[in-house]
């Protein structure tokens, strides 16, 4: 994505910058108190970033096993078991410590945000988990709102990216998917973020999505297009026929339009669905609404 898509280096004083980088002279950036929120916030984001990187690190480290079943490879467990042992200690490295008594809540959406060890699949349930974990941030003040940007580019994207390995690696399961009815298998928040991006775009249209020129082209700068683009490299056959909702939508006429009827969707198809709350959780950050009446 073009505002998320930069890592930040690795951490190696022997490394030789590349020929090409633009050189400036440091200059001073805070000038008042109030100018204290751009390092802070800055900072916030890169330890989020910092973390979901350790998670990525964590596959890398944890190779899929050899097994007779194709799909739940069962080195997703031992991943799993690895994020559940040290999920607080990495929650610390995010909330300062005078906010430490909030870390074993925060915690808890964390480890629901990447799949279930016991069956091995990943669905929107998990991914509601960490926007959940995401709004505990900012309720506790670790997060701003001007932030917002940066949390869904740069982390929530990352996030994805993490995701997306976690799938492939060890061939997860869809949780409570519905096939070619769904959105998709996995994700349906990107597409939500990923369509208000492209408001108004001066020549990107819906029809665009279902053109593989178009997406090749783009998907890199666009969090809609790379959804499509990870779609068309996980399922084979006409897209028509494996993505049937998403090639309908492709048919309505603006970006506006199809952000609000995905926000509609997403109301009606996960946050109000029974197979997908019962497993959320609540807590003080997140505390259920009890129902009452009239």
């Amino acid at each position: 994505m073009a505002e998320g898509e930069r890592q930040p280096p690795p951490d190696s004083a022997e490394e030789t910058p590349p020929a090409t980088q633009n050189f400036i002279i440091p200059k001073k950036e805070i000038h008042t108190v109030p100018d204290m929120g751009k390092w802070k916030r800055s900072q916030a984001i890169e330890k989020l970033v910092a973390l979901l990187n350790t998670l990525d690190r964590w596959i890398d480290e944890t190779p899929p096993e050899d097994q007779p079943s194709r799909f739940g490879n069962k080195a997703y467990r031992t991943w799993y078991a690895k994020l559940d042992e040290e999920a607080e200690n990495l929650v610390a490295t995010v909330v300062p410590t005078h906010l430490a008594a909030a870390v074993p809540e925060v915690a808890v959406y964390l480890k629901e945000s990447v799949g279930n060890s016991t069956r091995i699949d990943y669905g929107t349930g998990h991914e509601a988990a960490f926007a959940a974990f995401l709004c505990c941030l900012c309720k506790i003040g670790v997060l701003r709102v001007d932030d917002q940007i940066a949390i869904v580019f740069k982390v929530f994207n990352r996030y994805l990216e993490v995701m997306r390995k976690l799938q492939k690696t060890y061939r997860m399961e869809p949780a409570g998917s519905q096939g070619v009815w769904g959105l998709d298998d996995f994700q349906f928040l990107p597409f939500i973020w990923g369509s208000s991006q492209l408001i108004d775009h001066p020549y990107l249209e819906p029809r665009h999505f279902v053109d593989e020129k178009a997406v090749n082209e783009n998907h890199k700068d666009y969090m809609f297009l790379e959804c499509i683009l990870f779609i068309t490299e996980m399922k084979t056959g006409p897209f028509a026929e494996h993505s049937n909702q998403l090639w309908n939508i492709s048919a309505v006429p603006s970006w506006s339009k199809v952000n609000q009827g995905l926000i509609r969707m997403y109301k009606a198809e996960c946050l109000e669905k029974f197979p997908v709350i019962q497993h959320f959780k609540f807590g003080s950050l997140l505390p259920i609404q009890p129902v009452t009446s009239c």
